[in-house]
């Protein structure tokens, strides 16, 4: 049978794949936060797959004997947002970090000397940087907690008060309330493009 009407057939299917290209395009630059019904955030269950973009050591012997945060953290970034980041030296809306908690362990190593290593997970915290779903809040940062010490671990987690993450970051916090400057991985690699170790210029 002959279709009447070819034309209208071919502006239809020309729409059709345009709106899943959209869609398709839509959903690769999106970022990895998911939420519930209740809008609380879903701990990603590959973050470890992500790049890690950082440690640091705040243990209490150099802080007069209390750290306000005795504890190792290290930071992951979705893949995508690093992307980002590696091209355009800004994190774009729908980025995210998942950072692990782990307390100063031992202080003897085997045969490396001496120094600080990771003991047990103490936290498990994230941060969701988001204009539509948080226009109030500094740089558009959310932050939450999944698991601390005295609190079993949480799949889903609400985002916390401004003041209690949010008002350090953007006190000290570099580039965009992250705290960058303690980043080699994100400051060599910021608008470059590249990653790795790159020539020993000042950032």
């Amino acid at each position: 049978m002959r279709l009447k009407h070819p034309f209208k057939y071919s502006a239809l299917i020309f729409a059709i794949f345009l709106i899943l290209g959209l869609t398709s395009n839509t959903a690769f630059t999106a970022g990895p936060a998911k939420y519930n019904e209740a809008g609380e955030l879903l701990l990603p269950q590959n973050y470890r797959e992500w790049v890690m973009v950082g440690t640091q050591v705040t243990p209490n012997e150099m802080n007069e004997g209390k750290a306000p945060f005795a504890e190792i953290r290290t930071v992951y970034l979705d893949p995508g947002s690093y992307a980002h980041w590696k091209k355009t030296g800004e994190f774009r809306d729908g980025a995210m970090t998942v950072k692990e908690l782990i307390s100063v362990g031992e202080r003897k190593g085997p045969g490396s000397g001496n120094g600080y290593f990771m003991g047990d997970y103490i936290g498990l915290e994230a941060s969701v940087k988001d204009s539509g779903r948080f226009p109030g809040e500094p740089g558009n940062w959310a932050f939450y907690i999944f698991y601390v010490p005295d609190m079993e671990l949480v799949t889903a987690a609400k985002n916390l008060p401004t003041e209690e993450c949010a008002a350090c970051h953007k006190a000290d916090a570099k580039d965009d309330h992250v705290f960058t400057q303690f980043y080699p991985v994100l400051r060599h690699a910021k608008g470059t493009g590249v990653s790795g170790v790159q020539p020993l210029t000042k950032k």
